[in-house]
C-alpha cells in the first residue's frame, strides 16, 4: 500500500487522483499511525509554512513513526514541495527543527534580478544531475513550481535535480530510499505523471 501522509498542509486529493490515473489503486490518504506503519511506500506532500508543517507532524505524533519507517526500515518516500523542505535540518522561514533526513538547510530566494518575483510560480525546465529511477522515460522535463524557499546549494551531495530562477537552485534531493522534489508533479501534466509512475514502479 502507498500512503499519502495527511498532516493538514498537503494538496493530498490531487496527488491521489494522479496516482489513480496511472493505475495505482492501492493508495490511501491518512494520518492514522497504524495505517502509516503498514505502508510499502510513502508520499510526504505539503504546501504552506515550514513551522506549521513540522508542528502538525509533531501534534499527530508522526515524526517518530516516519523516522522508523524511513531511516530504519528503509521504506521509499517521496517528498513534494514543503515535503522536501521538511526533510532538511531547518529553514530560514521558521524556528522549528526539520526532520533532518538530509544534511541541508532550506533558504529563501535571494534574487538580484528585480524583474523576478518571489514566490517562484509557474513552469520551469529542470535538469536531473543524477540519472536514476525517477528520471526514467523523461525527455526535456519541465515542472510546475510554487515556492519562496528552496534547498541550499552549499553542497552537491544528494543533489538529484536542479532548476533555474534567477540562479540555479536545487529542485530535488535523493539518497537511498529518500527522495524529495520542490516542484509539484500532481500539477505538471505528463512530466508529473511520469515521475509519479517512476516512483510507484520502483522495486
Amino acid at each position: 500500500m502507498l500512503v499519502i501522509v495527511d498532516y493538514g498542509v498537503g494538496n493530498v486529493k490531487s496527488i491521489k487522483n494522479m496516482l489513480l490515473k496511472i493505475g495505482c489503486t492501492s493508495v490511501e490518504i491518512t494520518s492514522d499511525i497504524d495505517k502509516i506503519q503498514q505502508a510499502e511506500k510513502l508520499i510526504l506532500p505539503g504546501v504552506g509554512s515550514f513551522d506549521t508543517g513540522m508542528k502538525n507532524l509533531h501534534e499527530r505524533s508522526l515524526v517518530p513513526v516516519l523516522n522508523v519507517l524511513v531511516l530504519e526500515k528503509k521504506v521509499p518516500v517521496l517528498g513534494i514541495c514543503l515535503g522536501l523542505q521538511l526533510m532538511t535540518k531547518s529553514s530560514e522561514e521558521g524556528q522549528e527543527a526539520g526532520l533532518g533526513w538530509f544534511d541541508r538547510k532550506t533558504v529563501k530566494f535571494k534574487l538580484e534580478n528585480s524583474t523576478l518575483k518571489v514566490p517562484h510560480m509557474g513552469w520551469s525546465d529542470v535538469e536531473f544531475k543524477t540519472h536514476g529511477y525517477l528520471s526514467e522515460n523523461l525527455e526535456e522535463p519541465r515542472y510546475y513550481f510554487v515556492h519562496s524557499y528552496h534547498v541550499d546549494g552549499e553542497s552537491d551531495v544528494d543533489n538529484l535535480v536542479v532548476a533555474n530562477y534567477g540562479y540555479e537552485f536545487v529542485a530535488g534531493l535523493q539518497r537511498d530510499n529518500i527522495t524529495g522534489v520542490q516542484f509539484h508533479p500532481e500539477k505538471s501534466h505528463k512530466f508529473g505523471i511520469q515521475v509519479l509512475k517512476n516512483f510507484v514502479d520502483q522495486s
